[in-house]
């Protein structure tokens, strides 16, 4: 008789994070407190920059103080008396929805120093447990990981995409299935009761102070690692049930062979997500075909039109049936206003100071979508920027910018990121000739 294989299966879902019952980690909090971990976490705060939270305190007057700011959360954290103060509550615009606002907590500095510190610990024991299909805040892993992967998997032939959503994820998360996933790897009572008192630590925005039953802040710098361990079993069983899965944050794809399996991933998503307490977005979770295009990550992936006509007569690039990817057009709209807003014509900056300050948003977008399929994209808003910028100094929109702004001087002289320049076939060109 042969043997009858055995595949693991958990009985409940809290077991994905330790399928295979691994040594906890105990002592933890001494390390969280260490004095050089306390350091690199105040300097991991300091290169991130960002404003203050609720008391105000701005990066220049923490470090002013730093000694003794440091020397308080090393005695609070040791002799457990930490306690976080509120974040503060920001509302952010949303892209293309007039009056619609997401809601950012920003936590204090001397908080972000302690979730950094937290963080810097957290993340050696959890990395290791996270899933392959996981690209969302992980080091060496990124967007561009993401989109390689769902690409491949479509040139194989996996052209039903399951174009897939959570619903106000940051903020639904319970905090006891959270806490109980944490628990599995992490036996330190302390830091458990660290992270809880995070996670409620409540919020503060428009004179008043909101308690934080569910949910992680938004702009918390241990709000990622968090929101990947409960999302793993989520994870580990679409993968387990061998689908073929790509998240980024709340973000995620799943490539089909077919339309039926695609709504099967949808009842299996939606069955798995319940026990962990999480919901689909019904709006923003769909069933679509590679022709109809779908959106991941800023950028819009569709397979073009077959054209109905001669090789002979085709005069553009375009080949028939090819899988494009080019920025989604909210990107691109945000990408403008950002242009717009820097170049209005009442900022009082000379066209050097001008350019410098528009040149890293324009290499930062750029090289971000610089391999997509954007080189007739890209010729068109280098030639809407430069009449920006001319506008600026003459004025006026109809304007002679060209005689005194020659493109020449401009990405010459003045240094103007050129978008088409950033393209790694023309760069390498570009380099090969110099």
């Amino acid at each position: 008789m042969s043997e009858i294989p055995v595949h693991f299966r958990p009985r409940k879902l809290s077991d994905w994070i330790n399928p295979t019952g691994a040594k906890k980690v105990h002592s933890l909090i001494d390390k969280v407190y260490k004095r050089k971990n306390l350091e690199m976490a105040w300097e991991k705060v300091r290169a991130n920059r960002g404003s203050g939270g609720v008391d105000g305190q701005s990066l220049e007057e923490f470090s002013e103080q730093l000694e003794q700011q440091l020397d308080r959360l090393q005695r609070e954290l040791q002799e457990d008396a930490y306690q976080p103060r509120p974040v503060r509550q920001v509302q952010i615009p949303k892209a293309g929805k007039p009056g619609a606002y997401r809601m950012l907590g920003i936590p204090t500095i001397y908080d972000r120093v302690c979730q950094q510190a937290l963080l810097n610990r957290l993340e050696p024991i959890f990395e290791p447990v996270f899933d392959d299909a996981n690209f969302g805040y992980r080091r060496g892993r990124s967007t561009q990981d993401a989109m390689r992967k769902v690409w491949k998997e479509i040139q194989s032939g996996r052209e039903w995409i399951v174009d897939g959503d959570l619903k106000d994820f940051f903020g639904s998360v319970e905090h006891e299935k959270l806490l109980t996933l944490v628990a599995q790897w992490i036996a330190d009572g302390r830091v458990l009761r660290l992270i809880e008192a995070m996670l409620k630590a409540g919020s503060y925005g428009k004179g008043r102070l909101y308690p934080t039953e569910r949910g992680t802040p938004q702009g918390g710098v241990i709000s990622p690692v968090l929101s990947n361990v409960l999302l793993t079993p989520f994870d580990r069983e679409m993968r387990r049930k061998g689908y073929q899965l790509t998240r980024y944050a709340d973000d995620w794809v799943v490539t089909c062979t077919s339309a039926a399996e695609a709504r099967a991933v949808i009842v299996a998503a939606q069955r798995i997500l319940e026990q962990l307490g999480v919901e689909l977005h019904p709006q923003k979770t769909r069933v679509v075909h590679v022709r109809q295009g779908f959106e991941f990550l800023g950028y819009k992936i569709k397979r073009g039109r077959r054209l109905r006509l001669p090789a002979h007569k085709v005069r553009s690039s375009a080949r028939d049936g090819e899988l494009y990817a080019y920025p989604r057009g909210k990107s691109i709209q945000r990408f403008m206003d950002q242009v717009r807003e820097r170049t209005k014509r009442r900022v009082p900056l000379k066209t050097q100071e001008l350019i410098a300050s528009l040149n890293p948003v324009i290499r930062g977008w750029g090289n971000y979508y610089k391999r997509a399929h954007v080189r007739k994209l890209f010729n068109r808003l280098n030639g809407w920027i430069v009449h920006r910028i001319r506008s600026h100094r003459c004025k006026r929109w109809r304007n002679g910018g060209w005689r005194q702004l020659p493109q020449t001087k401009l990405y010459g002289e003045y240094g103007l990121t050129n978008l088409v320049q950033l393209i790694p076939s023309i760069a390498s060109r570009k380099r090969e000739s110099s």
